[in-house]
């Protein structure tokens, strides 16, 4: 079942989030998120599951000097390095604590930003409550979240191709669906949502994909749970590593808007 084309083990978190970033498409669907927030200098803007700081620096350059940056993210470690890459920038703050229960006190932030995050808390809608409790009235909040049910990796067997994406939607991600979920769960916490932007990267370099998307990690984890034999594994990874590749997943770019603070606080 083993490919030589394709990762076997999975990278440290840290290292994987900064590949991730350091792609085209990383770097650009993160400057589409900065646009959308609209900052303004002098602000205080919230990244919210900030992990190692990628994007803290440029939220920094946005606020200018006047502003203000916190960066929460519940992982020591991804606290410790974000608080060391933003060591010279005195307007960046970073917190160690969980998003369903932020250390911050109501309407304190005018913008706040979450990236690939809601896809793994253990309750988004909480999530959002929270966001709005700690967003001033007119504060804007932006989340990028991928739609992992419309994950579609070419293969000449295509029910090979549905019981991957199956796998991955209902055992892999813990919210595979969130990309889609995200305009209804933040109406129900109190925002209006203005505009929601999809993007659909299409992958056609199978090592290039496999950097984001862990293919053959993921099809091993996929036989040893039983949802795909050992033989279907095996044809299913000879032909990504050997023909020609194409996958695509759309993910989604929600603007909220938060008014009046919701019910319960």
């Amino acid at each position: 079942m083993t490919s030589t084309e394709f990762e076997t083990a999975a990278p440290d978190p840290i290292v994987y989030l900064d590949r991730v970033a350091a792609t085209d498409l990383g770097r650009s669907y993160k400057a589409r998120m900065l646009d959308e927030l609209d900052i303004r200098p002098g602000q205080t803007v919230l990244d919210l599951g900030c992990g190692p700081g990628t994007d803290l620096t440029s939220l920094a350059r946005a606020v200018t000097g006047t502003g203000t940056v916190i960066g929460v993210d519940h992982d020591p470690a991804a606290v410790e390095t974000a608080r060391a890459r933003t060591a010279d920038r005195h307007t960046v703050t970073v917190r160690l604590g969980d998003i369903h229960d932020l250390p911050l006190p109501d309407h304190a932030a005018d913008r706040a930003r979450t990236d690939r995050v809601l896809q793994h808390v253990a309750d988004p809608a909480r999530a959002l409550r929270e966001f709005h409790r700690v967003l001033r009235p007119g504060g804007r909040l932006v989340m990028g979240e991928p739609d992992w049910d419309t994950l579609a990796v070419d293969h000449p067997d295509s029910e090979l191709s549905r019981a991957y994406t199956r796998y991955v939607t209902d055992k892999v991600v813990r919210n595979a669906r969130i990309g889609r979920e995200l305009p209804r769960l933040a109406a129900a916490a109190g925002y209006t949502v203005p505009s929601i932007v999809p993007i659909t990267p299409v992958f056609r370099d199978a090592q290039e994909a496999d950097k984001i998307l862990g293919l053959e990690r993921t099809t091993r984890r996929a036989v040893a749970a039983g949802h795909l034999t050992e033989e279907a594994a095996r044809r299913w990874l000879e032909h990504l590593s050997t023909g020609p590749f194409l996958a695509a997943v759309t993910f989604y770019i929600v603007i909220a808007e938060s008014s009046s603070p919701s019910r319960g606080h």
